[in-house]
């Protein structure tokens, strides 16, 4: 410990300092070849091992060697990944796709078909010839569809003006048949009737309701105390009256509870006062 602490270090009579190599190359002069760090990745894809059968699910962890390729797309990198199967150690490579956003399975193992990618995958292999057709099939299409689409508006919004149409004629015809003045008539000896006949029918439903099963009218018991006492209860309420006198008039005073002298019961005596 204390050797690397000290401010001059030993050389040897036979030391020649030519013979050290440098361990890092000068700034400027890198070296050829690829480009090979170990970084730590999750698999972009689900993929199947080809030596193994092994599925490898999208987002598993690995180990990886980056290598930076000498393919470009116009200025962008390509990167080729080097990992090995979980179960067989069988190497698999793949690298970037800048030019569809994605991944390139390269050897070792074969990509799980994805349903969203299946488009993608046979427009990437087209020509502009292609393209071009398959997009103006694709607007003729939607045009058509478009057309028959704004088809169906125009009936039902036709079918809605003749409905309109028809019951505007039907209220026109109905007028001209019972006048002018004669309408607002008819109208108001309608609603007479209707008012007249409401009545009636609330008449029968309380007269149903105060008659017994024989017809007899249902009368109360006040009423009938007072046909057979005739003049003699009235008389003998008014006399019963004039004899009462008149309830008194309530009081809200406070009263004052005189309170209980427990001294004397358990034989406490007071004494008297001094002055």
């Amino acid at each position: 410990m204390s050797e690397r602490k000290v401010l001059t270090k030993y050389y040897p009579p036979d030391f020649d300092p030519s013979k050290i190599t440098r361990t890092r190359a000068p700034r400027g002069d890198t070296p050829a070849g690829p480009k090979v760090q170990t970084v730590r990745l999750m698999a972009p894809f689900s993929m199947k091992c080809t030596s193994c059968g092994e599925y490898i699910y999208k987002g598993r962890k690995f180990n990886a060697r980056k290598e930076t390729t000498d393919e470009k797309y116009y200025s962008i990198s390509i990167f080729r990944f080097y990992i090995r199967c979980t179960r067989c150690s069988a190497e698999i490579t793949f690298k970037t796709d800048p030019k569809g956003m994605d991944y390139t399975c390269e050897r070792g193992a074969k990509r799980n078909f994805e349903v969203w990618r299946a488009g993608g995958e046979t427009a990437a292999g087209e020509t502009d010839e292609e393209r071009l057709d398959r997009l103006e099939a694709e607007m003729g299409e939607k045009s058509a569809m478009e057309e028959l689409e704004a088809k169906v508006v125009d009936a039902k919004q036709e079918m809605a003006i003749a409905d309109a149409l028809d019951e505007i004629r039907t209220r026109n015809a109905r007028n001209e048949r019972a006048g002018g003045k004669e309408v607002v008539d008819v109208v108001k000896e309608e609603i007479d009737a209707e008012r007249r006949r409401v009545e009636r029918e609330d008449e029968e439903m309380a007269r149903r309701a105060f008659m017994t099963e024989t017809g007899e009218r249902v009368r109360r018991i006040g009423e009938d105390e007072g046909e057979e006492d005739g003049i003699q209860v009235d008389g003998g309420n008014q006399a019963a009256a004039t004899l009462m006198p008149p309830p008194p008039v309530p009081e809200f005073k406070r009263v004052l509870k005189k309170k209980k002298d427990l001294g004397a019961a358990l034989g406490i005596k007071k004494k008297s006062a001094l002055v």
